[in-house]
């Protein structure tokens, strides 16, 4: 079952264990039918009925193990003729075997398809999956005793909850809390990093970001977070909880449970994608504390400043990872815009960033946008008149 296999040889397996399955399952019927009959016999047959329910229980174990290769195998050869397909597609376009990139197979969340047909067809081995394999059997392999049939069904729960249309009936399946499961129990580093881009995956939905809360997901992915040193996995547990970022009701309880501070332990990572999800998170933060304060919902500091966030924000201001100093820069001015955090960041530093940032920053939008902010800030006013700087 290793990834070596070809086409054709995982056909044959599967053939091999189907028909070893239906093997089991007439023996299993033989040896329940034999143990009714023992079992009616007189009290001297005691040690034989004994003997028929351990051979029955060893078979029922195999049969199970059986069921779970079948599933695994079925999943794995339509990716192989998905993948099939794919590279024909490609090289009849291209005429070149160069042309073909080749379809990230581990599945893995986040994932960017290399053709322009990737996506149909993705969706098209997706619904077969769905058909032929069924979710619920995919969901039960997250339970299963063996490591390897584990991670695989992770993978490709994962792999289903970066379709949007298959997000709902994963978490009405129980998924979701599969998946935390996942998380809280097992230590294995490709269960938990897949888990939780999985767990990403499916906080890109509203509904979906309150189910992970009200389960402790935050809590799970703080943990994790702590606990790993794979960037891989930091990236995916950060870019879980910059999703959980993004929802205005769950600000409190993100912050209560540990979310921001989980982010800023991240950062120790230092990885620019990891450090890119990070920023992602604090701006989305940022911005609903925004939101939230121009509504009166929200007063005083903001809780990225409480909970010390401002120097790591003024450190990567100007980072020079694009992705990573955009995000800063509309964080920097989302925490501008309420004169309760001015004080703060006149104090670490960030209004030589707000100001650098309205003179030089390449997007026009964050460019004038860091402008207004200044100008309607009394307190950045007078600061910048103290220090004579022009604006």
């Amino acid at each position: 079952m290793g990834p070596g296999l070809s086409f054709a040889d995982m056909k044959k397996l599967l053939e091999k264990e189907t028909n070893l399955r239906k093997a089991a399952e007439e023996e299993v019927k033989h040896l329940k039918s034999q143990l009714g009959q023992h079992s009616q016999s007189e009290a001297g047959g005691d040690t034989e009925v004994l003997k028929l329910r351990k051979i029955l229980e060893d078979e029922a174990h195999q049969k199970k193990k059986l069921e779970e290769e079948i599933i695994v195998l079925r999943s794995q050869l339509l990716q192989l003729t998905f993948e099939a397909d794919q590279m024909r597609r490609c090289l009849d376009r291209s005429g070149s075997g160069n042309a073909f990139t080749g379809l990230d197979s581990s599945m893995s969340p986040f994932r960017h398809s290399q053709c322009k047909e990737t996506g149909n067809g993705h969706k098209a081995s997706i619904a077969t999956l769905f058909e032929q394999v069924g979710l619920q059997k995919i969901l039960a392999l997250l339970e299963s005793e063996d490591a390897n049939v584990r991670i695989h069904a992770v993978k490709v729960v994962a792999n289903l909850a970066a379709e949007e249309a298959n997000q709902k009936k994963i978490v009405e399946s129980g998924g979701l809390t599969s998946l935390l499961m996942l998380l809280r129990s097992f230590e294995d580093e490709t269960v938990r990093r897949v888990a939780a881009g999985a767990i990403a995956n499916l906080a890109m939905n509203e509904a979906n970001q309150e189910l992970i809360m009200a389960e402790g997901g935050v809590s799970l992915l703080s943990i994790t977070a702590a606990d790993a040193d794979d960037p891989q996995t930091l990236r995916m547990v950060a870019g879980a909880i910059a999703n959980l970022c993004g929802n205005d009701k769950l600000q409190m309880k993100l912050r209560s449970e540990g979310g921001i501070k989980a982010l800023l332990g991240i950062v120790r990572c230092g990885h620019p994608d990891v450090l890119s999800q990070v920023a992602r998170g604090i701006a989305n933060f940022a911005k609903c504390e925004s939101r939230g304060s121009t509504q009166g919902i929200k007063s005083g500091r903001s809780l990225l400043i409480e909970d010390g966030a401002l120097p790591w924000i003024v450190q990567n201001a100007n980072n020079e990872a694009a992705p990573i100093r955009r995000h800063i820069e509309l964080a920097l001015c989302h925490l501008a815009q309420h004169e309760v955090n001015a004080k703060d960041m006149i104090s670490g530093g960030a209004l030589w960033e707000l100001v650098r940032i309205s003179r030089d920053c390449s997007r026009e939008d964050i460019r004038s946008l860091a402008h207004r902010t200044l100008n309607s800030s009394p307190t950045f006013r007078s600061e910048m008149r103290r220090l004579r700087i022009e604006y």
